[in-house]
């Protein structure tokens, strides 16, 4: 049987597990990050699918300052749901340099191969050219900028000493330093950024500088829990080859305490809205099922929640 018929099949015949009085919608409170970036646009979407596929959840999306604050409200029972880039992730939940988050995932959003972007007409060609350049590194809680510190790190390098470092007060004004000409280039990651999105569809459109073969080989001798990914051809407006990168996959993490019906059917929404998500958004082709149990190990997902037995069961 295919995968997502059997995996519908299982999820439909597992509902009777919990018990929902009918029209009780359960309230959900989601944090996204900073206005005019990927999170708050993804995330946005992400809920009005959920709340359409399943009228006993409520999902309310909130503005925050980005995945390190995420962790935070996580971890303090403030919000039930945060998005949180992939690098903010595994620092948090592995416990890098700080106590292991009690955080559990529900799903993956889509991967975030890191990459600069410039102006089409710049005369910028390479990560050597635009040392000692003014250049938009993100916002000062985007788990984006541990991406970008872990790839320069890789390469001797450090944003705040061989580059003019700007830290932005909020995601959307990347890529308008880039246009207007006061920035160089911008970091960002991911499939369908809007930062990336902005820069390509300017009248100048965009040119992006990935690290080379060599320089990917050299980051993750230092930094091996990044991993290869590419950004297709053709997903921003002139780029034309595929962009090969490194990066993690971005979760949707959830509060140590939140009950399992809630997860389950959060969970079993965005499965079963999958192709909603996708007609808003390109990128939501990654938010799936199977890319969560490929991209996540089984003690990291919610521990009681059905759905993620069901997926061991059937992938």
């Amino acid at each position: 049987m295919p995968f997502l018929t059997q995996l519908t099949a299982a999820l439909f015949l597992s509902t009777a597990v919990f018990p929902v009085l009918a029209g009780q919608a359960g309230s959900v409170s989601w944090a996204t990050a900073t206005k005019g970036g990927g999170f708050q646009l993804f995330g946005s979407n992400l809920a009005e699918v959920i709340n359409t596929t399943d009228d006993r959840l409520d999902v309310q999306t909130q503005a925050t300052r980005g995945s390190r604050q995420n962790l935070a409200l996580l971890e303090s029972g403030e919000v039930d749901v945060g998005q949180v880039e992939g690098n903010a992730a595994r620092v948090a939940l592995d416990g890098v340099g700080r106590p292991a988050a009690d955080l559990k995932v529900i799903s993956v959003m889509y991967p975030n191969p890191g990459t600069f972007v410039v102006r089409a007409d710049s005369e910028f060609r390479s990560l050597a050219d635009l040392k000692g350049e003014p250049i938009a590194f993100g916002t000062k809680a985007s788990g984006l900028r541990i991406l970008v510190n872990d790839v320069l790190d890789g390469l001797g390098l450090q944003p705040d000493k061989d580059f003019q470092q700007i830290i932005l007060e909020k995601a959307a004004d990347g890529p308008t330093l880039v246009i207007d000409g006061a920035a160089a280039a911008l970091w960002g990651a991911g499939i369908g950024w809007p930062g990336f999105v902005k820069v390509a569809d300017s009248e100048a459109g965009g040119r992006f500088i990935p690290p080379t073969e060599e320089q990917i080989e050299k980051i993750l001798a230092k930094h091996p829990h990044l991993k290869r990914m590419s950004i297709p051809a053709g997903t921003y407006r002139g780029q034309t080859e595929t962009i090969d990168s490194i990066g993690l996959w971005s979760l949707v993490l959830v509060r140590p305490d939140l009950d399992d019906e809630t997860a389950y059917r959060l969970a079993r929404a965005i499965h079963n809205g999958n192709e909603a998500l996708v007609q808003r958004l390109p990128q939501g082709r990654y938010t799936t099922s199977r890319n969560t149990v490929e991209n996540v190990s089984a003690g990291q997902l919610h521990p009681g929640d059905t759905f993620s037995t069901v997926l061991r069961d059937v992938v």
